[in-house]
């Protein structure tokens, strides 16, 4: 049991050291987020919170990994707005990269404009790329068409956030849940969309994408998932799926022959896209045991608590 002093060590430990705050208009300490993230010392034990004020900040921003324990608070994710035009590379086009552990966002999207503007070919332009562990986003946005939110390695928590993309737009590794998210789709006509594109690779990983009481909408029609890798995981929980979802429901892409090791599933969904009679064959029905593991946000993802130790921040 701790003790007072201990828990005194720990509302230490997570609270606010220093505020940074990055205003367009002069009025903060940085009119510029990256240089807001540059003046913060390497491998801090404490907290710093980086404030951005409304507007749209046209830069790309890279947190490395000796910077860590930072939280990004903007005002609204409608107000607060980082965003670049770069596409052609699924890394290296990213407007928002993320390599440092122990990370929290709130109120801020993410948005990459390269295939939004007119003209352009579809290509690769992330909005975010998550290459950290303890990471959680709540109430932020990720808007690009293909390869929108690069959940890539890592254990992520997404919490009422606002995702829309076109082809793979949630893609990656991770080890992440998503609840009460808005999954907005966008395929342009005569195209067929895919939704997620997780990445695990063996049996002997324990990643996936995990959605709980989320809403499916747009513009269709579109695969809730495709294998990336021979062992991809995702679940879809208590989801409300608009008509936009394919029949089909998933695709196996490369590894038609293979699905045996592809983990895909559905329960207590509803909605039009919900309807599961014409699913493909090999969509799976997790045992309780499973099901229970990937659904009990403490048992995938916070095994140490590292949610709710984050959230002492606001306390």
């Amino acid at each position: 049991m701790l003790t007072k002093a201990d828990d005194q060590v720990r509302q230490t430990k997570y609270a606010i050291s220093k505020t940074i705050i990055v205003d367009q208009s002069g009025h903060g300490d940085f009119t510029n987020i990256q240089n807001a993230i540059d003046s913060i010392p390497s491998y801090s034990h404490v907290w710093t919170l980086v404030h951005v004020k409304a507007g749209t900040y046209n830069e790309k921003v890279n947190i490395p990994k000796d910077k860590q324990r930072i939280f990004l608070q903007g005002e609204s994710r409608r107000t607060t707005v980082i965003q670049f035009g770069d596409g052609g590379d699924s890394l290296k086009s990213t407007t928002f990269s993320l390599f440092a552990d122990d990370f929290v966002a709130k109120d801020i999207t993410f948005k990459n404009t390269y295939n939004l503007e007119s003209g352009k070919p579809m290509s690769w332009a992330p909005a975010a790329l998550i290459r950290a562990d303890k990471a959680s986003f709540y109430r932020c946005g990720f808007v690009s068409v293909q390869d929108t939110l690069t959940d890539s390695q890592g254990r992520h928590y997404f919490d009422s956030c606002y995702i829309e993309g076109a082809v793979d737009f949630i893609w990656g590794n991770g080890k992440s849940i998503y609840t009460g998210c808005i999954i907005k789709v966008t395929v342009p006509r005569g195209r067929t969309g895919t939704i997620t594109a997780q990445g695990q690779e063996s049996a002997s990983e324990n990643t996936g994408f995990v959605f709980k009481n989320c809403l499916i909408y747009g513009t269709g029609p579109a695969y809730l998932g495709r294998a990336y890798r021979a062992y991809s995981r995702v679940l879809f929980h208590h989801t409300q799926m608009s008509d936009i979802i394919v029949p089909q429901g998933w695709s196996a892409w490369n590894y038609v022959g293979k699905e045996n090791t592809i983990v895909y599933g559905e329960v207590n969904c509803y909605g039009p896209g919900a309807d599961k009679s014409k699913r493909v064959p090999w969509e799976k029905n997790l045992s309780p045991t499973d099901l229970k593991h990937l659904l009990k946000t403490k048992t995938f993802i916070n095994q140490e608590g590292w949610i709710q130790r984050q959230n002492l921040i606001n306390a």
